[in-house]
């Protein structure tokens, strides 16, 4: 199976669309509060993305996803359809998922927040979930394998108590949305694909509470724990460099 090397020409337009979805999740966030629907906050992502970007939600249409973000609340693990009936309330947790594309490159980047005061427990959550991404992010360099990112979350997680999604994965991402590698968010070291320079991926663990078992909902999207504990998620799209790695997708408040 080859794997796609992106050019250094190809990997600036990846910057520019990562930037620009970087800047939907910063800008969105003033919105998230009880009260507001997801369906209201889709609304806000798609005109900001289209009017005041001039580029493309990616979701929208893609295999016949209704919106132009997801929205992934609580329970629900990724790929939450907005609605206007679905309404925030205090204490909630809720992923949303943005991917932008600009003259023909893709963006894809997820950031969870809280609305009002989180539980204890949910803080605690989405904390270490994060921390899960970082820790990934830290080793990604050439010569590394994709379990040993898996390996880095699924340790840090389990450490913690919590659980890794086995049923969803991070991806190769350029001009096409999903392509080669696939990155796994458990592993064994080693084992996987050989990261390579020039490879554009993303790294999006989904980290559970509970069991890491889930259930796809009948509108064949929406993803929730099976045992209803609640989840969390965090996404950047990188590309690998001589001795690292690029966070295309990172926002102003992160110091990567």
């Amino acid at each position: 199976m080859t794997q796609l090397i992106k050019t250094p020409e190809q990997i600036e337009k990846m910057r520019i669309a990562g930037r620009l979805a970087a800047e939907v999740l910063e800008m969105i966030g003033e919105y998230v509060k009880p009260g507001i629907s997801t369906g209201a906050l889709d609304q806000i992502c798609h005109d900001y993305i289209v009017q005041h970007q001039n580029a493309i939600p990616a979701c929208l249409g893609y295999r016949g996803f209704p919106k132009s973000i997801c929205t992934s609340i609580n329970h629900v693990v990724c790929h939450g359809i907005p609605s206007n009936d679905k309404i925030l309330k205090k204490g909630d947790i809720i992923n949303i998922d943005v991917t932008v594309i600009k003259d023909g490159f893709h963006g894809d980047t997820s950031k969870m927040f809280f609305v009002g005061k989180p539980s204890i427990q949910a803080e605690r959550l989405v904390r270490i979930t994060q921390e899960c991404l970082y820790k990934a992010i830290e080793i990604v360099k050439p010569g590394i394998h994709a379990g040993d990112l898996g390996h880095a979350i699924q340790v840090h997680a389990e450490k913690h108590r919590f659980s890794v999604v086995r049923d969803y994965c991070g991806h190769g991402i350029g001009d096409v949305f999903h392509e080669e590698p696939q990155i796994l968010h458990f592993g064994t070291p080693g084992t996987g694909v050989e990261i390579q320079e020039g490879m554009c991926f993303t790294i999006e663990p989904m980290i559970n509470v509970g069991d890491y078992h889930t259930k796809l909902l009948p509108d064949q999207w929406t993803v929730i724990t099976k045992d209803r504990s609640l989840s969390a998620q965090w996404e950047h799209t990188l590309a690998v460099t001589a001795t690292g790695c690029e966070v295309l997708t990172r926002r102003k408040e992160e110091m990567l």
